[in-house]
């Protein structure tokens, strides 16, 4: 007799995949992380070989040398890298995706980059059978550590429903937000408003302070009112405690933020106050801080005032 154990072990073993995943950042580890210990193949390649070869050896992980080698080993694969160039030259460039991805690939971009370039990037992509999804998560290194992460899916529908079932093994909640570009467009403007949230959050805590109220009452006033924010509740302590370990960092959050002011102009949409919080996550990268958290920004508030936001 057949045990509800060996059916579920055997559905389990009937639906793992051969899966690639590219860039091995502080987000992409943890994901991968995830796909390999639900079982899946998984193929792996990063600048950092280092990080490829650590993470495969926790499962059925394979180094690759190229996202050429990636392309022929998997049917999904899933990128998380830094920027517009980086995609373009996994999916197109030398050695690069397109050279060997099969017919019916199904490739996931999770980065943040230009959703016109990702457009754009697909359209090619397209020309040789391979499905490119625009699928940018949010959540922070916490979401990935926890499976937790927020996806928003630009792209073809049935192709997203063919990638659902591994985005479920790194995420929780999932948008499919319409054809290619628009899940980007959603997290741009998504990270639009929340650094919005965070630039008035700092400027409140350094007015106060420079006015002579203590930073924790301050807190304690806004998390007890209509301006609380589960942003600032969330940044409040790493701020206090001047810890800036990177969750996501300045220079990621100022392009993104740049990227949606620039959809803003292109659409002719007036987006006054986010046009200075972009300039304010510019001059935190001007000032050495790029790589910091993004909370790191009120520290320019705090050397234009000579405030430091601390605990007493």
């Amino acid at each position: 007799m057949v045990s509800d154990t060996d059916l579920l072990y055997t559905f389990r073993e009937a639906t793992l995949s051969q899966l690639g995943f590219i860039g091995l950042g502080i987000m992409g580890y943890r994901m991968a992380g995830h796909l390999l210990r639900a079982g899946h193949e998984v193929a792996l390649w990063s600048h950092t070989a280092g990080k490829a070869e650590k993470l495969a050896s926790e499962g059925k992980g394979t180094v690759c040398l190229s996202p050429r080698e990636v392309g022929q080993r998997a049917d999904f694969i899933f990128l998380c890298v830094g920027n517009t160039a980086m995609v373009h030259d996994v999916c197109l460039g030398k050695d690069g995706l397109i050279e060997t991805a099969r017919k019916g690939t199904v490739i996931a971009d999770c980065s943040s980059i230009a959703p016109d370039a990702s457009v754009e990037i697909g359209l090619v992509l397209a020309a040789q059978g391979i499905d490119f999804l625009d699928s940018p998560v949010t959540g922070s290194t916490g979401g990935a550590d926890k499976a937790t992460l927020t996806f928003m899916i630009g792209g073809d529908k049935a192709a997203y429903e063919r990638a659902k079932p591994y985005m479920e093994i790194m995420g929780k909640l999932f948008f499919y937000c319409g054809g290619p570009g628009m899940g980007l467009r959603a997290k741009v403007t998504q990270n639009m408003v929340g650094a919005g949230i965070f630039q008035a959050f700092s400027e409140g805590l350094v007015l106060a302070a420079k006015a002579g109220i203590p930073p924790e009452l301050m807190i304690d006033i806004l998390e007890n009112s209509a301006a609380k924010s589960g942003l600032a509740s969330f940044k409040a302590p790493f701020i206090l405690n001047r810890d800036f370990t990177t969750h996501f960092s300045a220079k990621w959050m100022h392009k993104d933020v740049g990227f949606a002011t620039q959809m803003a102009r292109d659409l002719n949409v007036p987006v006054p106050a986010s046009s200075v919080t972009e300039q304010m996550l510019r001059a935190t990268v001007a000032s050495g801080r790029g790589d910091d958290d993004f909370c790191s920004a009120i520290r320019v508030l705090e050397d234009w005032t000579g405030t430091v936001i601390k605990k007493a």
